[in-house]
């Protein structure tokens, strides 16, 4: 890793989403970076300045991204999050997402690109009734079968290490981030909240993390301006449980016995009745996945604003209001 002059360059993909228009507001403030560039299929979401823009698909070569003035540093947001309802579309969305990375990879190894900054997620974990409490950067990955989300976040990282090993002279980061709730609450963990009616496990309560995105932000700010290699786990401190988290946002939790509840999710994912996740989804509010933080707070000196329960008690004075 090569730590980034004065005057650096930072190139963001999915600029447009939910985290990544909020991530460009917080770089234009850098005085230190020379130049931003966005890089999304969409124009940006949110007003910006000073920015480059390329409207380019990842899958598609990615002409003169990389031919211009070198790039220090590339944050890589872009990730489409759907979840595919048969199989081939679910291996499309795979195969898609993995070969912008794989793609992506390849033009910062041609363009001589310093660091590379990766948000992946918690869900490379898994969620197993024997996950250690807390979850270390050094825990296996143990993604969840059936969790398109979770197995392609995986597979991602692989592709990251290897890349690692190959082109050493690359410094790359990765952040395994839990739900983000916050500001403009459009992402899919705030559609799920925003149903009327919550499904419950029995005899269930897990203690859950989350991450206000105006702390996800600014952490990934810090990565990209001071770059960092290696794993880190990012979430807010403390952890709130599902039962309080439903309470916070004023929903109500029907509650299932398992053998009741897996078939009902799978049935109304099969016939479209919700698009949030298939029945696999329901391990994440069985089992927990609690993480250890204090690799990432070490590495930055940040600590973060909100704690967990304060960061679903922001959204739902959000929702309230």
């Amino acid at each position: 890793m090569v730590s980034p002059a004065a005057g650096s360059v930072v190139a963001v993909t999915g600029s447009s989403g939910y985290i990544g228009s909020h991530l460009l507001q917080k770089l234009e403030e850098k005085s230190s970076l020379a130049r931003l560039i966005a890089v999304d299929v969409r124009p940006p979401s949110m007003p910006i300045h000073n920015v480059d823009s390329h409207r380019l698909d990842l899958t598609k070569p990615l002409n003169g991204l990389f031919q211009g003035p070198p790039i220090d540093t590339v944050v890589h947001l872009a990730f489409n999050l759907r979840e595919g309802r048969t199989p081939r579309e679910a291996q499309t969305i795979q195969t898609n997402n993995l070969l912008g990375l794989e793609n992506l990879l390849r033009g910062c190894r041609m363009g001589k690109v310093k660091n590379f900054v990766y948000l992946s997620s918690h869900t490379v974990y898994g969620a197993h009734a024997d996950n250690p409490v807390p979850i270390t950067e050094e825990a296996p990955f143990r993604p969840l079968m059936g969790f398109q989300y979770s197995v392609t976040k995986a597979m991602s990282e692989e592709m990251l290490r290897r890349f690692a090993e190959e082109n050493p002279q690359v410094g790359v980061t990765i952040l395994r981030c839990c739900m983000v709730l916050g500001l403009g609450g459009v992402n899919h963990v705030a559609r799920a909240l925003q149903k009327p009616l919550l499904i419950k496990i029995a005899g269930c309560d897990p203690p859950l993390q989350f991450i206000h995105v105006r702390d996800l932000v600014q952490v990934l700010s810090l990565f990209s301006v001071e770059p960092t290699p290696g794993v880190f786990n990012v979430a807010g401190d403390g952890v709130v449980r599902y039962s309080r988290m439903a309470k916070i946002m004023g929903q109500r939790a029907l509650s299932l016995p398992r053998l009741a509840a897996y078939p009902l999710v799978h049935l109304t994912w099969k016939l479209r009745l919700q698009r949030e996740a298939a029945a696999s989804g329901l391990d994440f509010i069985r089992h927990p996945i609690i993480m250890a933080t204090g690799r990432v707070k070490q590495a930055t000196g940040y600590r973060f604003r909100y704690t967990s329960e304060e960061a679903v008690s922001s959204f739902a004075a959000l929702e309230e209001s």
